[in-house]
């Protein structure tokens, strides 16, 4: 008798530029690629095979309706960055009874902007028997899920920093769009404050996921973002700034018990920009600073996606966050 080897099917809500490179990794995987699900007029009704570059057909059509979602084991998620937009995206993928696995920043960690949405999220999901999980690079792993990770070999933390700095002509130009790279700075401090454009979205998610972890309830939860001028003409990977023009944007956030900060995070993201990632952790006895070369955020966030797309239906249904899947739980000396 042979051995039935389990293939997972997946699905996509939402078929852009993120959703196709995890549709590309996931065939790589060995998985199927079932279905997706797009409103744009000029990817309805291609065969996914041609829309990913894969150079054959695959047999499935981009669609509109979101009911072709039900022959999916699991749903990648990826629209938008605010959870009152998608929250009828995500009802309906539960109620094809699917897992969920999103993009969607705030997504991370909902109860801070979203209270109520989230709460009924998590019972439907629950009635469903299904799991939702807001994921990706950041928020979901570099400046949270890994910082909380390296807290393990502390008996107690004192504080904690975390850093994250890209060079944005490395990546793609949406990104590039969002932090306004080429643009008057006043005009980008016009358009962040009016919701035109929303630079890095999830700084109190990261922030407050490591605090779940910890079981600390912050004071209070600061976040803010700038633009960052060119101060002289700047090149990187093809892309030219001219002095004086905006060359992305440096935002943070941070969370205090009582006046004192004790979880800072970061993102630079900016043409010409260094590229890595810096924890750092101080404990009672010892600080530990840990620093990467750099991890390419598109290719991060789908490897993310995918990895929890496997591991998802290991969970119990309802909402999850990522350190809900961590043995980890650091203890603050405060």
């Amino acid at each position: 008798m042979g051995v039935v080897v389990w293939v997972l099917r997946v699905g996509f809500y939402g078929f852009g530029a993120i959703a196709r490179l995890t549709a590309r990794l996931a065939l790589e995987r060995g998985y199927e690629v079932v279905a997706a699900v797009d409103i744009d007029p000029g990817l309805v009704g291609r065969d996914i095979g041609e829309v990913i570059g894969l150079g054959e057909s695959l047999g499935v059509r981009v669609s509109k309706d979101p009911s072709v979602l039900a022959q999916a084991d699991v749903v990648i998620h990826a629209t938008s960055s605010y959870l009152d937009r998608v929250y009828p995206q995500l009802l309906r993928v539960i109620e094809l009874r699917r897992d969920v696995v999103s993009t969607c920043e705030t997504l991370a960690y909902p109860w801070y902007r979203y209270p109520v949405l989230a709460r009924k999220l998590d019972e439907k999901a629950s009635m469903s028997g299904v799991a939702v999980l807001g994921t990706g690079i950041n928020p979901g792993f570099l400046l949270d899920t890994l910082v909380v990770t390296l807290t393990a070999p502390f008996h107690l933390v004192k504080y904690i920093r975390a850093v994250r700095s890209v060079d944005a002509a490395k990546r793609r130009k949406p990104f590039q769009k969002k932090i306004g790279v080429g643009l008057d700075p006043r005009l980008v401090e016009e358009k962040m404050k009016r919701g035109e454009l929303t630079g890095h979205v999830g700084f109190a998610e990261s922030v407050l996921l490591v605090a779940d972890a910890a079981g600390i309830q912050p004071t209070r939860i600061v976040e803010g973002q700038e633009v960052v001028p060119a101060k002289e003409p700047v090149e990187s990977n093809g892309v030219s700034v001219e002095k004086g023009m905006n060359l992305g944007a440096k935002g943070y956030g941070a969370a205090y018990l009582g006046d004192k900060e004790v979880i800072r995070i970061e993102f630079h993201a900016y043409v010409g920009a260094e590229e890595y990632e810096e924890v750092l952790i101080e404990g009672k006895d010892y600080s530990v600073k840990w620093r990467s070369s750099g991890t390419p955020g598109d290719a991060g966030t789908a490897s993310v996606l995918l990895h929890m797309a496997e591991a998802i239906q290991s969970y119990g249904p309802g909402l999850l966050t990522m350190v809900d899947l961590l043995p980890f739980r650091p203890r603050f000396a405060v």
